[in-house]
């Protein structure tokens, strides 16, 4: 639904034109997905320039700020000012999450949460109580500490592999949770730099070195195959402890990682438990994270028109009212179930409540464009249901302990130095302090970073884990 919210968004306007015998039609030329965000966006950042881009570009909120300085996208502040109502219907920390310096650059398209994940079965046989769990993370009782000792409980009784598993490859933005899980921040908003918060990167970093000394994490993690490690691993039952994504609900019925097959929806409910990302320690709080999709307009939307030079404000207006169209609360709702991500407005919420409505959704009896209908079938059937809607429902509150990784144009530099600490203390090539130290070095070797990072705190002394 990121390329076919656009597409129904059009065809709804087309129709409201219809009805109102206006003349004018919005034709979609060209739709086009990329598997990477990563690979999506620097497309665009190469062919935005050369006239080359798509009028609309659905990514991460991060990039922003980037696009933003550049001029590559549209600032829709003033279109947004006749939509108080739809604006206010966002969550607000979403809407925070498409501005740039005070201006409104896009819409909330999607989001998530990263929970910990609990295989039901291996913590029935160790004693770990999965249905008070989520209570208990959430009180601050059930910390870092605590995931460790029940890891290595399920790995020293031959229950499991590994203790833990989590993202492969990137420290962002799964992993930094730590940093926020033991107190730390990544961003000052006085002074506009990022934060290196030395105490909490080496808390991060301490625990990715135990689990790892210990057996129960692989030392080669961050190299993990997606389809033939990391998410086999998981629903076969060889790890107690996973930090996912809400999406990975969905992602398990729609590919067939388990033994050659997919999960049913009922297998996923009874195999899977999910709290919040636990407190570091005792006095800290749980978190989780949250990576918002926007709807963004390219700043030379309609150039290919004829009239361009001319009709250009017009042609942004109408931009802008596609991606309006495009946020309808039918149209969230449904990328929400079929996806396991978290609606972003409250009346998508509403609908993923209503019984009545997932029946006609999964009959199909909705009121979409043909070509939608046919693209989103076969994941309609296979994903629309009352566990997963009520999967949903019950992670919606993890929201309110959601953190943004900075939108900031340097932070990916950063994310990446923090990728290859982790990899080097997963590994065994560097201590935790050793990595702090790379990370520190790294940092100052760049010119720019270093000029954006402000460098906090020390490693703290005498500080043990578990």
């Amino acid at each position: 639904m990121r390329v076919y919210g656009i597409v129904e968004g059009a065809r709804r306007i087309n129709d409201i034109w219809k009805e109102n015998g206006v003349n004018v039609r919005i034709v979609i030329t060209d739709k086009r997905y990329v598997s990477s965000f990563q690979d999506a966006y620097e497309e665009f950042l190469s062919k935005q320039p050369l006239g080359q881009a798509g009028d609309f570009f659905v990514n991460s909120y991060v990039y922003i700020p980037t696009l933003a300085e550049e001029g590559y996208i549209l600032d829709i502040t003033n279109y947004a000012k006749a939509y108080g109502k739809l604006i206010d219907d966002f969550y607000p920390t979403l809407i925070k999450a498409c501005e740039y310096k005070g201006r409104l650059y896009g819409l909330p398209q999607d989001t998530e949460a990263r929970p910990l994940y609990v295989r039901k079965d291996v913590a029935e046989k160790i004693g770990l109580d999965v249905k008070t769990l989520p209570e208990k993370v959430r009180a601050g009782e059930f910390t870092w500490k605590d995931v460790y000792y029940w890891a290595k409980k399920a790995k020293d009784e031959g229950y499991v592999e590994w203790g833990l598993i989590h993202r492969k490859g990137s420290a962002h933005p799964d992993l930094i949770q730590f940093i926020f899980a033991f107190g730390g921040k990544l961003y000052d908003e006085k002074t506009g730099k990022l934060v290196l918060d030395v105490p909490a990167v080496y808390k991060w970093l301490f625990v990715e070195w135990k689990f790892a000394r210990d057996g129960l994490i692989p030392k080669d993690m961050m190299a993990w195959d997606w389809a033939k490690q990391i998410h086999p691993t998981i629903v076969e039952g060889k790890t107690l402890f996973d930090i996912g994504g809400t999406w990975y609900w969905t992602e398990w019925q729609m590919k067939k990682y388990y033994h050659g097959r997919s999960l049913t929806p009922e297998e996923v409910k009874e195999w899977f438990a999910y709290t919040l990302f636990p407190a570091g320690e005792k006095g800290d709080k749980p978190v989780t994270l949250s990576q918002p999709f926007v709807w963004m307009i390219n700043s030379k939307a309609g150039q290919q028109n004829p009239k361009y030079d001319e009709l250009k404000d017009i042609y942004h207006e109408l931009a802008f009212l596609v991606i309006v169209k495009a946020s309808d609360p039918d149209i969230n709702a449904i990328h929400s179930i079929i996806s396991a991500h978290l609606p972003v407005r409250k009346e998508a919420a509403k609908l993923l409540k209503d019984e009545t409505w997932l029946e006609e959704l999964k009959r199909m009896n909705v009121d979409l464009d043909p070509t939608v209908k046919q693209n989103i079938k076969d994941i309609v059937e296979k994903t629309v249901n009352p566990i997963n809607a009520q999967f949903l429902a019950n992670v919606s509150y993890m929201l309110e302990y959601t953190h943004l990784a900075p939108a900031h144009p340097k932070y990916p530099a950063l994310a990446d130095i923090f990728t290859d600490a982790v990899d080097k203390v997963l590994r065994g090539e560097m201590t935790p302090e050793k990595a702090v130290e790379y990370v520190i070095q790294k940092v100052k070797a760049d010119p720019d970073l270093s000029k954006n990072v402000e460098i906090v705190g020390k490693i703290p002394e005498n500080w043990t884990f578990p």
